[in-house]
């Protein structure tokens, strides 16, 4: 994008409100700390900022985000059902008009108990390895040598 592009982008309503949502994903230390600590439960996390929000790995794998203190997990076809019938709400960092992650609201009743959160990070881990293979077999950015 040139220079002046970016500058018309700049300008646009439109533009600064995403700014402004984007960064309306903080998260507060305590709140941080408290999943780092409910996450043990399904093994060994590391946290990393990114973006105003942070984001969760379990053995190299981004499983997990929190944004505005609410924690999402990773949902392919095999678990966005149960987010669905629990009635959580997908990720959505530009709010209502942007795009929809692959990230859904983990429910409170699921955070709160130790059986059900490793379950359910253990099944949101698997869906995080799984696109990695996928992504790894299927490269969009390969360039074919024609020698």
């Amino acid at each position: 994008m040139g220079l002046t592009n970016l500058a018309r982008l700049r300008a646009k309503p439109e533009y600064t409100i995403l700014r402004l949502k984007r960064a309306a994903m903080a998260v507060g230390k305590e709140y941080r700390d408290y999943i780092l600590e409910r996450l043990e439960c399904a093994g060994p996390v590391v946290a990393k900022n990114m973006f105003g929000g942070v984001g969760i790995y379990s053995q190299g794998f981004f499983f997990a985000l929190i944004a505005d203190d609410i924690l999402y997990f990773k949902v392919d076809e095999s678990n966005r059902p149960d987010y669905i019938n629990a009635g959580m709400e997908p990720f959505k960092p530009y709010g209502n008009r942007g795009q929809v992650m692959q990230y859904y609201q983990v429910p409170i009743e699921v955070l709160e108990d130790n059986d059900s959160l490793r379950a359910w990070a253990n099944n949101a881990l698997a869906v995080a390895r799984e696109k990695s293979r996928v992504k790894k077999k299927n490269p969009k950015n390969t360039i074919k040598n024609d020698f």
